[in-house]
């Protein structure tokens, strides 16, 4: 049975674990080079410490959405373990909405303000002189891509569980 919303998030996952693949390529890069040049070089690169925070905060962000889009973030599954049918599922939705509960407010609509103070303020970072609402603008992007999965996992168990 070919689901729309699990292709729709397939298709989310395989372009989040691009993004993530060319950001640990970016960041392979440019810690490369910032050992190169402080110790074979002996001048150190003035903007590679910080490139490498800002590219690790985009990497764990996206990162944690990713796994979140594959059921595979931190969790204690004894509960889940020991329940099958009705209370499992009602379960599984039951969390899947805690955690919706957390990405709304708190990713979405709170890094969406973090991201507009910053801007507003024209906070820069000190080397690369770029606007800090671009490095934070990954956490209402990694809230958003953890709601949708979530809402495509609820939809998936109610579909397989008419009776719900």
């Amino acid at each position: 049975m070919n689901n729309p919303s699990n292709s729709l998030k397939n298709k989310i996952n395989h372009k989040v674990g691009y993004v993530l693949i060319v950001i640990m390529a970016l960041m392979v890069i440019n810690v490369t080079w910032q050992v190169l040049s402080r110790y074979v070089f002996m001048s150190p690169s003035s903007f590679t410490d910080e490139l490498a925070r800002f590219l690790l905060i985009w990497l764990g962000m996206l990162g944690a959405a990713y796994v979140a889009g594959h059921n595979e973030h931190l969790a204690i599954d004894i509960l889940p373990s020991k329940l099958t049918g009705k209370a499992k599922n009602n379960l599984m939705v039951f969390i899947h909405l805690i955690i919706i509960g957390f990405a709304v407010p708190v990713m979405i609509f709170g890094g969406s303000n973090l991201v507009y103070i910053t801007y507003m303020l024209g906070q820069k970072s000190t080397t690369l002189q770029i606007p800090l609402a671009y490095v934070y603008t990954v956490i209402p992007l990694s809230g958003i891509l953890i709601f949708i999965y979530q809402v495509a996992d609820i939809k998936l168990i109610l579909q397989h569980n008419p009776k719900f």
